[in-house]
């Protein structure tokens, strides 16, 4: 898989003007499927976690005392950990799955064969805009999904009455963000889509399938995305305190 990676990195450099109008729709085209057509749900889920989560957080933070701590418990918890996470398995079960049945289909078909008969590279038609898109979608929908969970908690906080005026709650989160916070969130969600993508794309193309062996290779990638996003946040969990 490392090796697919490198490859697939040294195709997207060396290839960057390499027939353009056909890589950049189709770069397009992932962004709408695994951003554009999932904001509903997102939007949907931001809600549930600021309900749930932040409501209830600066609640109880009002009751024993502790709201001039919201701010700050709002960025670690939801900025750098839940928003990044929950976009990116949000964006795995809908679009990294079907990433797999679909490469591997083709694949079992004899599809990607074809294209290389045809002299056209599979990894630059199949597998550099599925990075580039997923990367750019996980980016756009976690900023999407942590503001509507930030202005949701906000809501429910104030349906229950706690005395946090909007221009102070948000002046704390204005105060405990900062600049390594939005360097590092947008470094986070693009290694995050990169991730998913490469896994993906390695489950369905790497080896031939056939099609009864599909099925077996979107659950093998589904795990080994998990893995990869727990290990790769802990590593960005490290780097936080770090810097």
């Amino acid at each position: 898989m490392g090796a697919f990676l490198l490859i697939t990195l040294g195709v997207a450099l060396s290839k960057s003007n390499t027939a353009r109008a056909v890589i950049r729709p189709a770069i397009r085209a992932q962004v709408v499927r695994a951003g554009v057509d999932l904001l509903p749900m997102v939007a949907f889920l931001a809600c549930a976690l600021g309900l749930a989560v932040i409501g209830q957080t600066v609640f109880l933070l009002n009751r024993f005392g502790a709201e001039n701590y919201a701010g700050m418990v709002m960025v670690t918890v939801v900025v750098r950990e839940l928003g990044p996470i929950v976009a990116a398995l949000l964006v795995m079960a809908r679009v990294g799955a079907a990433n797999v049945v679909e490469l591997g289909t083709a694949r079992a078909l004899g599809a990607v064969e074809a294209l290389d008969a045809l002299g056209i590279d599979p990894i630059h038609y199949l597998v550099v805009p599925r990075v580039i898109g997923l990367a750019l979608a996980i980016f756009s929908l976690t900023i999407y999904l942590i503001f509507i969970a930030l202005v949701s908690g906000y809501l429910f906080a104030f349906i229950e009455q706690v005395p946090l005026e909007p221009g102070k709650y948000f002046a704390q989160l204005a105060d405990a963000l900062l600049w390594q916070d939005f360097v590092l969130l947008a470094l986070k969600t693009v290694c995050y889509g990169m991730l998913i993508a490469i896994i993906t794309c390695y489950q369905g193309l790497a080896a031939p399938l056939r099609l009864d062996e599909v099925s077996r290779a979107t659950t093998k990638a589904i795990a080994k995305c998990v893995v990869g996003m727990v290990l790769l946040d802990a590593v960005f969990i490290v780097v936080y305190l770090v810097v």
